[in-house]
């Protein structure tokens, strides 16, 4: 399941001691995350393989976090992957992407999301959006 498939592909790594990049293999889920959320569905109603649902309060504080933070987003650009990444806990990684605006370009605003493994595949708990 972790094997590289080309010289740019990025492993998932269980690093205790330093974050790392985000892995190929999650980037697709990622970006499907924040293309539903730029079609303003923080509730994911919009299933995305993987991807823990999303609870109605969650959803609410997400959208009113973005509404507040003044920008609207935007799909995830190539360049996310040089600045996000993720760092293993022992039992599940937490993720931080950078999430990216109309206005802005990178905005200062994260994605956080813990990702645990099962034998068949990962799992994507969306924990919040916020400025670190």
């Amino acid at each position: 399941m972790h094997e590289l498939t080309s010289p740019s592909e990025v492993p998932v790594e269980k690093n205790l001691s330093k974050e790392t990049p985000i892995p190929s293999a999650w980037r697709s889920v990622f970006r499907d995350i924040v293309s539903a959320f730029v079609q303003g569905d923080f509730k994911l109603r919009s299933a995305v393989s993987g991807v823990v649902p999303v609870s109605d309060e969650l959803a609410e504080q997400m959208r009113r976090y973005v509404a507040d933070y003044g920008e609207v987003l935007t799909e995830l650009a190539e360049e996310t992957w040089q600045s996000s990444v993720c760092i293993w806990t022992g039992h599940r990684w937490d993720a931080i992407v950078d999430l990216w605006t109309i206005g802005e370009g990178r905005s200062d605003l994260v994605l956080q999301t813990f990702v645990t493994e099962s034998p068949s595949e990962f799992k994507f708990d969306i924990h919040i959006i916020y400025v670190p």
